[in-house]
């Protein structure tokens, strides 16, 4: 498998920064991502309806840029997760993810034997219809596949401890609207608790060795999260994108 170069500098202690697709599920959209200086992206199909053949276009489009592309799946489940990276996903950013047993779960499905349980196929899309050994295919994709955990409800993060501790997980991303419904403080993200919130996801973070991630369209404050320690940085997400682009684009027409 090729090499992932946002797992490395994650793993490196750097930060990476990206973006996420929700809308525009055109072939051009990974290339102009990458040209716009984004190092991943993630395709979303949780909330999206966006099918497994939908991706699979995607991941090849954005493969062919220099784009790490990730994919949200819709639910926790072998069949979504292995597909996808079988597809061409270059990591998995997995919602929802409540304890540390979810968490090796998804590290079992994401990964070939010895460390995992994925099912193994060879010289497809994952690999770039290469051949070769085996053996060092495994090894490879097992190294370069990147694993997302979504922290994003109350149990999350009572567990975040367990969760950052399981091998295999790279990143822990807060998925701040559903972890505010979770605190039942719906969309307050300065309130004292949620702020409390991240504070103990990013200590679990620092403890085990992973990468804590935020996204928002909010440059401001993303920029903030970067200072506080947040290295897995996502800038959401294409259609907002388009949205506050072209109102301020119009609005600065009509003020002449």
């Amino acid at each position: 498998m090729r090499e992932n170069k946002v797992k490395r500098a994650l793993r490196e202690g750097g930060v990476a920064i990206g973006t996420m697709m929700f809308e525009f599920n055109t072939p051009g959209i990974g290339r102009m991502a990458a040209a716009a200086g984004a190092e991943f992206a993630v395709f979303d199909m949780e909330h999206t309806g966006s099918s497994m053949e939908t991706m699979r276009m995607l991941m090849a489009t954005s493969r062919a840029a220099d784009l790490v592309p990730l994919v949200r799946p819709p639910a926790t489940e072998y069949h979504f997760l292995a597909r996808l990276l079988d597809v061409g996903a270059m990591g998995l950013a997995v919602p929802m993810v409540g304890t540390a047993d979810q968490a090796r779960f998804v590290v079992q499905c994401a990964k070939y034997p010895p460390l995992g349980r994925r099912g193994a196929a060879f010289g497809m899309a994952h690999d770039d219809y290469q051949q070769g050994d085996i053996v060092a295919t495994m090894r490879s994709a097992n190294e370069e596949v990147l694993v997302v955990a979504q922290i994003e409800t109350l149990q999350g993060l009572e567990q975040v401890e367990a969760i950052a501790a399981v091998e295999g997980i790279d990143v822990l991303w807060v998925g701040q609207f559903d972890l505010t419904n979770s605190l039942a403080i719906p969309g307050q993200f300065g309130h004292t608790e949620f702020l409390r919130a991240l504070e103990r996801i990013l200590a679990a973070c620092r403890k085990h060795g992973k990468a804590a991630g935020y996204g928002s369209l909010d440059i401001a404050e993303l920029c903030q999260r970067k200072a506080q320690g947040f290295r897995y940085l996502v800038y959401v997400g294409d259609l907002w994108i388009y949205q506050q682009a072209l109102s301020e684009g119009i609005a600065r027409v009509r003020a002449g």
